[in-house]
């Protein structure tokens, strides 16, 4: 890895003022270490792992209402047992600020459908009892499934909190996903409570939701309640109206659970099947997010916004800040209207401090050539955080020239899987042009090459070789945890391997080049491709499907969706309106194929698994020889068509790159 160019560097003020530097020094005074640099740090970090995480659960005054026996009391992955014996709950960690800060703002909202709110630590401390107390009058006790259809507004929040004080388990999808999807993550789980939205404005338009949710609770049978945020009017007669649950006078009292007990269950697709249920524990997230935070510089003092749909990981790890005090901001609505100066606007009459987006949002900013800082008041900005997919170079450079000069960008990686990121800023050192600052600390993260042997400065596979208290406790009915296993555990044997390609330096800095697996990511939302071939190999004259996503550093993604057609039928634009129809409808407008090509066959292994890694690599330069073993596929003449149409595409982009 060449070394990049530096844009910004911290004052001595602002990194010794930093709560990374407050943390190393109270490590040090506590433990009689000494480091000389980061590096140092992180290596014992991932070295001394009970040591780490006892200090990050000492500095940040995690709430044990019984004290753990050990710290880790089992290292093998999958399967680590973190803190056994502690008992802790999500809610009260997050809610713990309310007798310092009581009438200090906590959370502010932006929303198209509701405009302007803004609700106090005490006023969502109130609102958090009450509906835990009539959630509780409903039958719902510790380990009941509550999920919800609800975008990024104040009810989701509450409703979260509300559930995890009484020890039930949350699970979130957006308004905006189709409800098949939805559909095929909560049937999974057998809730037995569903809150939901059944209309939202976007972009000036009134979405009626009211017919869907009606075909997601039919296809629901465990449910025995569905709780309305009625924005339209409501025409069941059986819905318990959400507003009245927020106005009871009730004391929050949350229950103290195990470290390792269900807190919510998040969904990251496969390639096959249906989508994963992920259950992450309350101690586990509490803790990740106290370390994040670390690296995102956060404190009481802070007004933080993450703009994130709630059907992304993003939503759930935005409360780490209200953990640590910090005022949440939440935007709910278009992003470009009147134009991308929308948000902007936002951070600047929020008086955000902390602003972090997808890196999409930044590249769509550059692309309409606004420049914030000539249009809006940024004063109090101090810090930008970007993830989702890799930010390029050329979007730093925006961010520096037209956002502001002194500020700290600190793009970060990591995943759903683990609620939380394994590279990201470090708030004590330079931000270099296109690069992550460092590997975050207590995760041991590396790049492999193939043979298993740890990498520098050259390509390899994001690994991660000692547990985190974060990663998965299991996947929602996955036997035995093979599906676990499967999904993380086969590449490299005890090692996690996460599916992205990654470069690090001999600094701890990286650069991620894009996912190494068949993963939809479209502007930061993963998706497996079955729910794509499910939408779209419903239709008559469809037979078959192939739908690849290749991400590049520095340019837009490009997502092709091959399909076999029924004989005698050809790829005409109302057919393709049909299919473009049929995933929105089914999953989601954002996974809108860029081009659709009409092709003889789908390539398929002996097993009948369609071969979308092979075909990955492929239209990213890979070798045909060397990306896919022909005796090994049921087709091997299938493969012909992917090898002429990715000369043809790789040329296509060379060109338009060199224009």
């Amino acid at each position: 890895m060449t070394k990049r160019d530096i844009l910004w560097t911290p004052s001595p003020e602002r990194a010794n003022a930093s709560t990374m530097a407050a943390f190393q020094s109270c490590v040090e005074a506590r433990t009689g270490q000494r480091f000389q640099n980061y590096q140092e740090m992180w290596n014992w970090s991932v070295s001394d792992l009970e040591a780490f995480w006892s200090e990050i659960a000492a500095f940040f005054q995690l709430g044990f209402y019984e004290k753990p026996k050990a710290v880790l009391a089992d290292a093998e992955m999958p399967g680590a047992k973190w803190f056994p014996g502690a008992k802790v709950n999500f809610a009260g960690q997050i809610l713990s600020h309310v007798e310092s800060f009581g009438d200090h703002s906590a959370f502010v909202l932006q929303s198209e459908t509701f405009g302007r709110l803004e609700l106090t630590w005490k006023e969502l401390q109130d609102r958090v009892a009450s509906v835990a107390h009539e959630l509780t009058e409903l039958g719902v006790q510790k380990g009941d499934r509550v999920v919800a259809i609800l975008p990024n507004t104040d009810t989701a929040l509450i409703a979260l909190l509300a559930s995890a004080s009484i020890g039930a388990i949350w699970s979130l999808c957006s308004p905006d996903m189709g409800e098949v999807a939805i559909i095929d993550r909560f049937r999974q789980i057998e809730p037995k409570v569903l809150i939901a939205q059944n209309g939202y404005i976007f972009g000036g338009k009134t979405i009626d939701k009211r017919e869907a949710l009606s075909k997601i609770r039919r296809e629901l049978n465990t449910l025995e309640h569905y709780i309305s945020v009625s924005v339209l009017e409501n025409c069941d007669s059986g819905a318990i109206e959400w507003a009245p649950l927020t106005q009871g006078a009730h004391r929050f009292k949350p229950l103290p659970v195990d470290f390792e007990d269900p807190l919510w269950v998040v969904y990251s697709s496969g390639t096959t099947g249906n989508p994963k249920p992920i259950v992450h524990g309350h101690g586990g997230v509490l803790i990740e997010g106290m370390k994040q935070s670390l690296h995102h510089d956060l404190s009481a003092q802070d007004r933080f916004c993450w703009l994130t749909s709630s059907g992304w990981i993003m939503w759930n790890a935005q409360w780490m800040a209200l953990g640590r005090g910090a005022c949440v901001c939440a935007f709910d609505g278009a992003l470009n209207l009147p134009s991308m100066l929308r948000v902007w606007q936002f951070v600047s009459d929020e008086r955000l401090t902390y602003f972090g987006a997808g890196a999409a949002f930044y590249e769509a900013c550059m692309k309409a050539s606004i420049s914030p800082k000539e249009e809006v008041d940024l004063s109090p900005l101090r810090s930008l955080g970007s993830t989702g997919s890799p930010l390029s170079g050329d979007a730093y450079d925006w961010i520096y020239e037209t956002v502001k000069r002194d500020v700290w960008l600190a793009p970060i990686s990591g995943g759903t899987d683990l609620c939380g990121a394994f590279v990201l800023g470090h708030p004590q050192m330079p931000v270099r042009k296109g690069e992550m600052q460092c590997r975050a600390l207590g995760n041991a993260v590396r790049a492999f090459d193939e043979a298993g042997d740890e990498i520098f400065n050259q390509v390899g596979e994001l690994v991660c070789t000692a547990p985190l208290p974060s990663m998965p406790l299991y996947f929602w009915g996955d036997t035995d945890n093979k599906r676990l296993k499967e999904s993380y555990f086969d590449t490299y044997p005890g090692i996690w391997c996460h599916g992205d390609w990654i470069e690090f330096n001999d600094d701890g800095g990286s650069v991620i080049y894009g996912r190494s697996d068949a993963t939809i990511n479209r502007r930061g939302l993963r998706l497996g491709s079955a729910e794509i071939y499910q939408a779209v190999e419903r239709l008559s004259n469809v037979m078959d499907s192939l739908v690849i996503d290749l991400e590049y550093l520095g340019r837009e993604s490009f997502m092709p969706l091959f399909v076999v057609l029924r004989e005698g039928v050809s790829l005409s634009e109302a057919l393709c309106s049909n299919i473009h129809s049929a995933i929105k409808a089914d999953v989601s407008p954002r996974f809108l194929p860029d081009e659709i090509i009409e092709i003889e066959a789908v390539p398929r292994t002996l097993s009948g698994k369609k071969l979308e890694v092979p075909i990955k690599k492929l239209l990213l330069g890979g070798a045909a020889d060397k990306v896919v073993n022909r005796d090994s596929m049921a087709n091997p003449e299938s493969f012909d068509f992917f090898i002429a149409y990715s000369k043809k595409y790789i040329n296509r982009m060379n060109n338009e790159r060199s224009q």
